[in-house]
């Protein structure tokens, strides 16, 4: 079993000046916030994540693998997604590898600098290479929650 993600000091202070930014409706870069609730202490965990939009579909990565929140929004079903003022609660479904693959590729290269390390592929590599990466990166699609 791979060692749980730590991140960084420097990460974890990114993150809380990033909230506190959100929590008072002011929205930066890429950034929105996924809050789930967790699947053993019932309590809700928001964290800064860079959602990828295509063809009109919304989806969130895991760079750093199974990671608690990827755990919490499989248990859960659910998520909150919030960027300034904006807030949304959206159902998660998660996507196989291959469909897993050209979303992985296109957040790499949009994404390479911070999360490079994190990828045993490059922006180069072919999509059946991206397809073996995408067990240690979950993807989730967000739709609007069933009534």
């Amino acid at each position: 079993m791979e060692e749980p993600f730590h991140p960084p000091l420097r990460q974890r202070l990114f993150s809380a000046f990033l909230r506190a930014l959100n929590r008072v409706g002011i929205a930066v870069g890429p950034f929105s916030f996924l809050t789930v609730q967790g699947r053993k202490t019932r309590k809700s965990y928001t964290l800064p994540v860079t959602p990828i939009k295509q063809q009109g579909v919304l989806f969130v990565i895991s760079p750093f693998g199974e990671v608690s929140w990827v755990r919490n929004a499989r248990a859960a079903g659910v998520v909150s997604l919030s960027r300034g003022r904006w807030h949304e609660r959206l159902a998660v479904h998660e996507l196989s590898p291959q469909e897993s693959a050209p979303l992985l590729k296109t957040y790499l290269t949009r994404f390479l600098p911070f999360v490079r390390s994190s990828f045993a592929v490059t922006p180069q590599s072919n999509l059946a290479e991206f397809a073996a990466e995408a067990p240690r990166h979950p993807v989730f699609q967000l739709t609007q929650e069933p009534d």
